[in-house]
């Protein structure tokens, strides 16, 4: 086992994660520019379509991080059918759900139900499509919506901050049903479908925008919030969270009902891009 692989399980994760909370929010300014600095540089950071271009100008790292784009920077596509990328990224997988199994890579994969963290509520994917992007430290950190849909239910699951980067995706076995991740239950006007916040290693939070900051605390157990009929409807495109740090989106989209354009592993993808279609135009 590679080093890097093996360190994945020895680490303390919540504690990392909890020290990277904290340096993300610190003020004092030599601290965040540099950090600010350090990453635009490392990671050759775009700042062109930030609505503050100037990177030191945030007042803290995440800040930065979390940045807001242009208005029009990642418009969406003309058919109202098409599926949105819910985030900017790198597809790390994408396809069919066959017979209630996410591929992962490399031979591995996971169930949707372990994924969901309900055997019920994973049924309508049995066959259905999925798309996995994953965020690195130098891409636009806000995830939107695929489709326009209304919240149905949150679902808090525990688990471990494994790196959600290609090396670990491609070793650490079921990583994103192990991973401590915020899933989000949608109706749409043509099904549902499902958008999964994966937490990851180095990650000092999810947030959403109907409920605030999600991540941290972290879970010690499943935890379900019902956001039936309290009106939190939201539109294709729309913002739906953030990651404080990179981390991984999954769409989950029903058996029958869309089918993906032909993505493949690697390829880069920005948030608003056609990435597929409804076939099933149910009401």
């Amino acid at each position: 086992m590679r080093l890097s692989v093996a360190l994945q399980y020895l680490l303390p994760h919540r504690f990392l994660s909890r020290l990277v909370l904290w340096g993300t929010r610190w003020t004092w300014t030599p601290w965040k520019n540099f950090l600010i600095r350090r990453v635009v540089s490392a990671y050759d950071v775009d700042m062109s379509q930030a609505q503050v271009e100037d990177a030191t100008a945030y007042p803290f790292f995440n800040a930065f991080f979390t940045r807001a784009l242009k208005p029009g920077a990642r418009p969406l596509p003309a058919d109202p059918h098409a599926i949105a990328c819910p985030a900017d990224g790198r597809i790390s997988q994408a396809g069919a759900i066959a017979g209630g199994r996410i591929f992962q890579a490399k031979g591995q994969d996971f169930t949707t139900a372990e994924l969901l963290g309900d055997a019920d509520m994973a049924a309508p994917y049995a066959n259905g499509r999925f798309a996995t992007v994953y965020l690195s430290p130098r891409d636009y950190h806000r995830v939107h919506m695929p489709l326009a849909g209304e919240l149905v239910e949150t679902v808090h699951i525990p688990g471990r901050l494994f790196s959600v980067a290609p090396f670990a995706v491609d070793a650490v076995p079921r990583l994103f049903a192990r991973n401590e991740r915020l899933v989000c239950h949608f109706h749409g006007d043509d099904g549902p479908f499902a958008v999964v916040l994966v937490g990851a290693m180095l990650v000092s939070g999810i947030e959403t925008v109907w409920g605030g900051v999600e991540v941290p605390p972290y879970a010690s157990r499943i935890t379900r919030k019902d956001w039936r009929g309290r009106g939190v409807r939201l539109e294709r495109g729309a913002e739906m969270g953030r990651f404080n740090m990179g981390s991984t989106a999954i769409v989950l989209l029903p058996s029958g009902a869309a089918e993906l354009a032909p993505l493949v592993p690697q390829q880069a993808v920005r948030m608003g891009e056609a990435i597929g279609e409804w076939r099933d135009r149910r009401v």
